[in-house]
C-alpha cells in the first residue's frame, strides 16, 4: 500500500459497469457523454478543478481550494464503484463536471455522501440534475437507500438542485451548512419530474437543429443533379434567413456564394453542417466540425448501417465522435430536414417539392419514400409546420420528433411513417402522452412487422393493437396517411358515431353509407338531393344537418349527370359550415366531376393557403368514411379518462428479485423449472393449480391421496403438453388404480416416467396468457381463447407492458371471441374480474424484472368463480433492448 493508499482505496480500481457509461442531453439540448471516472482521469480532474472560478471552488469546498491534493485525488480517480463511485462529464476531450457518493459508516439504512460541481461556463445546463440522477441510479444498484449531502445555505443553486429533483428532502441548519437527506426510492413525484426534464431538453435538441442561425453544406456543387449540389440549391431558393456556407474545397464559390475549403475556414459560428461527401471522407469532415464546435449534422451520405457489418460499425463510430463533441446527427441516408416557419425558412432537403406552411408535422426513414411523401402533400395541398428524415435513424429518431411537437404551438397533427423503433417502450410512453392533445398518424411498413418467423397476420394485429393502445390512428398506406391528415388538421373531432350522409347520387350516397357502417359509424338513410341540385340545395341540406342533434358529422357527396363547374356547389359547402360555426361538427366531401377540385377546400379569402377550418375532399366516399372512421376511434380513445397504471396487492417484488438475480447468476439465462416457475409466480400472488411432480405409480397415488381427488395425471415434455388432443393428458381420476392405471399408460406413451399429478381444476372456458419480447415493442402481453380453430384464426389481442388499469381490461374484451366469457345460453359468464386481475399482475411482474423474456400460461381456465392457472411456462434471460427505465439517457 502506497502512502496515498487508504484501506478502502483500491490500488487497482475494478472494471465499471459498462451501462453506466451514457449519452445525456442537457437542458440546453446540447449532448455531454457521462461515464465512471477512473484512475487515468487525474490529470484531467486536477485541470477542470483548477479552471473553476474562486466562488465555484468556495461553494463546492466551503473554503479555498486552489489545487487538489494528491492523497484526494488519488482517492478521487481509484473508486470501487460500490461504496465509493464517481462520474464525469465531458465534452470532448475535457471534463465539465463531476459527480461522486461515499458510503457513510453509519447505522440504519445504507446511506452515502452525495457532491458534485459544474464547471463555471457550463453552470445552469442542468448537470447537477442529471449527475443526481444517475448517482442515485448507481446507489440504488449497490442497495444504498439515502443520500446525505452537506451544502452552504448560500449556495441557492446546488438547493434548488435537490429541492427540484423530485425527492422528499428533509433539511438541518448547523451554522451557514444545511443538512440534507432523502430517500432516493424512484417515486411518482421523482418520475414525473425525470420524465418534464427529458422531454424539455429532447425537445429542444430537436428545435436546435430545425432553428439554426447559419448552416455549412459540406460537398456542395454547382450541379442540381448532385447531392451536394440539390441540397445547396434548396437551401438558396428556400429563402433561409441565416448564412449558407458552401464547403468544397476545389471551388472558390458555389452558385455565386462563396466556399471554404474546410469548415474550419469558416469565420462565423456554424450551427448546422449538411454533410454530402462520400462515407470514405466522413472521418475528416466529422474532425472539422468537432473543431469548429457544430452544433449538430445532417448527414445525406448513403453507405453506412444499410450496408452491412462494416457499415453499421462506421455508422456507431460517427454517432458516438459527434455526441461526445455535444452533436445531436440526422441520418445518415437521410433525406433532411426542413421547417417552413417564415422566420426562419430552412430547407435542408433533397426534396424536389416541398409543401407550403401549415401545422402538421412529418417523420419518417426513408429518403426517397420521403421525397414521394413531400410530392404527394403538396399536391394535396396539406402544409407541413416542420420535416425530418432520419434515414438509418443512428440517432434523431421518432421519439426525439415527439417530444418536439408535443410543445411546439406550430404543429397541430403529427403524420410517422415508421420502420423500425429504437426504444419501443419510450415510444409507447411519449405516444400515450402526445397523443391526448395531437392527434398521431402513423403508417407501419412492413419492415416494422417483419419478425424472426413469419407470421404477418399476427405481426399486423400486434402493430394495430399497441398502436391503438397508444392512441395512434394506425392506417395501411400513404394515401390513408393523409386522408386522415386532412380531417384531423382542418375539422373538428366528432363528438360521436351518428353520420349524415348528403348528396345528389343514389348509388354514390348508399356507397358511402355501407362503407360507413361497415366502419362501425350509425347512418340512417341518406338525405338525396337528386342529379338537379342546385348550390342553394346543398347549402340548405348541410345547415340542416349541422344544426340537428341527430349528427355528429356529415359526408357530403357532388357527382354531377353531366360535367359542371364545381366551384358554386365548393362555395355553398363552405358557406354552410360557416353559417354554423358553433356546430362544431366535421364535414368531408366527395367531388366526382370532370374539372374536379383541391384535396382541400380552403376557407373563403385564405386563397390557397389550407387553414383551419379547410373542408377535406376525397377522390370517393369509401376513403371518406374510412378516414372518418379512424377519427372517431381516435376521439372516443382520447375521450377516455387517463387510467392510472394497475398494480395489484399482494406483491413481494423483493423475493422475486432475488430469486431471478439467483437463476441468472447460476446460468446467465435459460427456461425455468416448472416448481421455479411457481415460486417465482407466488410472489406476484399468481398462483397455478396445485401439483406434484412423481416418478413411479405409488408416488402418484401418494399424490393423489395429498391433493384430493379427483386429479389429472399429465406427461410433462413440452410436446405432449401441447398436443390439442390432450393424449398427453388423463382427466377426473377418482379412485387409486385409475391413477396407476394412468400413470402406466402416460410413461408408456412419452417415454419418460416423471409425470405431474394435479387437482382438477373447476370446469371452464380454456383462456391463453402470454408474455414476449416483440422485436418492433418490447414485452407484449397476448390474450385469447385457447383451442386449435381459434389458434388457427389468430384470434389473439395484444397490448404493450406496462397496463394501465382499464387497459388490463380491455385486453380481456378484446378477441373476437371474447363475447363467450359473458355467458351464452348454453354456458354461464365466467368471472371476467379475476382474468383482468391475473393480467394486471403478470404486468407488475414483468415490469419489475427486465430479465424475464417469456412467460406463458396455457390454458386458464375461467370459470363463474374463478380463473385457474392449470400450466405456466417461464423463461428468463438478459434484457435484449433497451426498455425506458432508470436515469435519463440518449437511446
Amino acid at each position: 500500500m502506497t502512502e496515498l493508499d487508504t484501506p478502502d482505496t483500491p490500488a487497482v480500481p475494478p472494471p465499471p459497469p459498462q451501462h453506466w457509461f451514457a449519452d445525456v442531453l442537457a437542458s440546453d439540448g446540447g449532448v455531454v457523454r457521462l461515464r465512471p471516472i477512473t484512475a487515468d482521469d487525474a490529470d484531467r480532474l486536477q485541470q477542470f478543478h483548477a479552471a473553476l472560478s474562486d466562488r465555484t471552488r468556495y461553494l463546492r469546498y466551503f473554503g479555498p481550494y486552489p489545487r487538489i491534493s494528491p492523497k484526494d485525488l488519488y482517492r478521487s480517480t481509484h473508486v470501487d464503484h460500490h461504496n465509493r463511485v464517481g462520474l464525469v462529464a465531458e465534452l470532448g476531450e475535457s471534463i465539465i463536471a463531476v459527480g461522486r457518493y461515499e458510503l457513510l459508516d453509519r447505522t440504519g439504512p445504507r446511506a452515502a455522501e452525495v457532491a458534485f460541481v459544474v464547471a463555471d461556463g457550463h453552470q445552469g445546463r442542468g448537470l447537477g440534475s442529471i449527475l443526481l440522477e444517475h448517482l442515485a441510479g448507481a446507489a440504488a444498484e449497490n442497495e444504498i437507500e439515502t443520500f446525505v449531502a452537506e451544502v452552504l445555505a448560500e449556495n441557492t443553486v446546488m438547493v434548488t438542485v435537490f429541492r427540484e429533483a423530485g425527492y422528499q428532502v428533509e433539511r438541518s441548519r448547523d451554522g451557514s451548512v444545511l443538512h440534507l437527506e432523502f430517500a432516493i426510492d424512484p417515486t411518482e413525484a421523482l418520475l414525473s419530474v425525470r420524465d418534464a426534464r427529458e422531454r424539455a431538453s429532447e425537445a429542444r435538441s430537436v428545435g436546435n437543429l430545425l432553428s439554426p442561425r447559419s448552416i455549412a453544406v459540406i460537398g456542395a456543387t454547382p450541379s442540381a443533379g448532385r447531392v451536394g449540389g440539390a441540397v445547396l440549391a434548396n437551401l438558396l431558393s428556400g429563402a433561409f434567413q441565416g448564412p449558407v456556407f458552401p464547403v468544397n474545397p476545389a471551388r472558390s464559390s458555389v452558385r455565386g456564394v462563396r466556399a471554404y475549403a474546410t469548415v474550419r475556414e469558416i469565420p462565423d459560428e456554424v450551427d448546422l453542417a449538411v454533410v454530402a461527401v462520400p462515407a470514405a471522407s466522413i472521418d475528416s469532415v466529422l474532425d472539422d466540425c468537432m473543431a469548429k464546435g457544430v452544433k449538430g449534422l445532417v448527414v445525406l451520405t448513403a453507405g453506412f448501417g444499410e450496408t452491412g457489418l462494416d457499415g453499421m460499425a462506421a455508422e456507431r463510430d460517427l454517432v458516438a465522435a459527434a455526441r461526445g463533441h455535444g452533436m445531436r446527427v440526422v441520418g445518415p441516408s437521410a433525406l433532411g430536414i426542413a421547417n417552413t416557419d417564415p422566420a426562419i425558412a430552412l430547407n435542408a432537403t433533397l426534396a424536389p417539392v416541398l409543401p407550403g406552411r401549415g401545422r402538421i408535422g412529418f417523420f419518417c426513414q426513408s429518403g426517397p419514400l420521403g421525397a414521394a411523401i413531400l410530392g404527394e402533400a403538396a399536391a394535396r395541398n396539406l402544409g407541413l409546420s416542420t420535416f425530418v428524415s432520419a434515414g438509418n435513424r443512428a440517432d434523431v429518431s421518432g421519439n426525439d420528433l415527439l417530444q418536439y411537437w408535443d410543445t411546439d404551438p406550430d404543429t397541430d397533427v403529427v403524420l410517422l411513417y415508421l420502420e423500425s423503433f429504437g426504444n419501443p417502450r419510450k415510444f409507447s410512453r411519449i405516444a400515450r402522452r402526445v397523443a391526448r392533445t395531437k392527434p398521431i398518424v402513423a403508417v407501419s411498413s412492413g419492415r416494422l412487422a417483419a419478425r424472426a418467423q413469419p407470421a404477418g397476420d399476427m405481426d399486423r394485429s400486434i402493430v394495430r393493437d399497441l398502436f391503438a393502445q397508444a392512441g395512434i390512428v394506425q392506417v395501411d398506406s400513404i394515401s390513408e396517411l393523409f386522408d386522415c391528415a386532412a380531417l384531423l388538421g382542418y375539422q373538428p373531432l366528432p363528438a360521436g358515431a351518428r353520420l349524415a350522409v348528403i348528396g345528389n347520387s343514389a348509388a354514390l350516397n348508399w356507397l358511402a353509407v355501407d362503407a360507413a357502417r361497415g366502419e362501425g359509424l350509425v347512418v340512417g338513410e341518406p338525405v338525396d338531393l337528386g342529379p338537379q341540385a342546385t348550390p342553394g340545395d346543398y347549402l340548405d341540406a348541410v345547415v340542416a344537418q349541422l344544426r340537428s342533434e341527430q349528427v355528429d358529422s356529415v359526408i357530403v357527396v357532388f357527382a354531377p349527370p353531366v360535367p359542371l363547374p364545381t366551384g358554386e356547389f365548393a362555395d355553398a359547402i363552405r358557406s354552410a359550415s360557416a353559417a354554423v360555426p358553433e356546430a362544431g361538427k366535421p364535414i368531408l366531401t366527395t367531388f366526382i366531376a370532370e374539372q374536379g377540385i383541391p384535396n382541400l377546400l380552403a376557407v373563403r379569402g385564405s386563397g390557397a393557403a389550407a387553414v383551419r377550418g379547410s373542408i377535406p375532399s376525397y377522390p370517393d366516399p369509401e376513403r371518406a368514411a374510412r378516414a372518418l372512421a379512424r377519427v372517431r376511434r381516435y376521439a372516443q380513445w382520447r375521450d377516455r379518462p387517463v387510467s392510472a397504471m394497475a398494480r395489484p396487492d399482494g406483491i413481494d417484488s423483493v423475493r422475486a428479485t432475488e430469486l431471478v438475480a439467483g437463476w441468472m447468476a447460476d446460468s446467465g439465462g435459460r427456461r425455468l423449472t416448472d416448481l421455479e416457475t411457481v415460486a417465482l409466480l407466488e410472489c406476484y400472488g399468481i398462483a397455478v393449480v396445485e401439483f406434484r411432480e412423481v416418478r413411479d405409480a405409488d408416488a402418484a397415488v401418494a399424490a393423489a391421496e395429498e391433493l384430493g381427488y379427483p386429479v389429472a395425471a399429465k406427461a410433462t415434455s413440452e410436446a405432449w403438453r401441447r398436443r390439442p388432443d390432450l393424449s398427453g393428458v388423463r382427466l377426473d381420476l377418482w379412485r387409486p388404480d385409475a391413477v396407476r392405471q394412468a400413470y402406466t399408460d402416460l410413461v408408456a406413451l412419452s417415454g419418460e416416467p416423471a409425470l405431474h399429478l394435479q387437482r382438477m381444476a373447476t370446469k371452464g372456458v380454456g383462456c391463453v396468457l402470454r408474455v414476449q419480447d416483440d422485436p418492433s415493442f418490447g414485452s407484449v402481453i397476448e390474450f385469447g381463447l385457447s383451442g386449435l380453430i381459434i389458434e388457427m384464426l389468430g384470434d389473439r389481442a395484444y397490448r404493450a407492458l406496462p397496463l394501465s388499469q382499464d387497459e388490463a381490461a380491455a385486453l380481456i374484451d378484446a378477441p373476437r371471441a371474447a363475447p363467450l366469457l359473458s355467458g351464452t345460453p348454453a354456458s354461464p359468464r365466467v368471472d371476467k374480474a379475476a382474468l383482468i386481475e391475473l393480467a394486471q399482475r403478470i404486468s407488475a411482474l414483468v415490469d419489475d424484472l427486465p430479465e424475464m423474456r417469456e412467460l406463458y400460461f396455457d390454458p386458464v381456465l375461467a370459470s363463474p368463480s374463478s380463473a385457474e392457472i392449470l400450466y405456466a411456462r417461464a423463461r428468463i434471460g438478459p434484457e435484449p433492448s433497451r426498455f425506458d427505465t432508470g436515469p435519463r439517457r440518449l437511446g
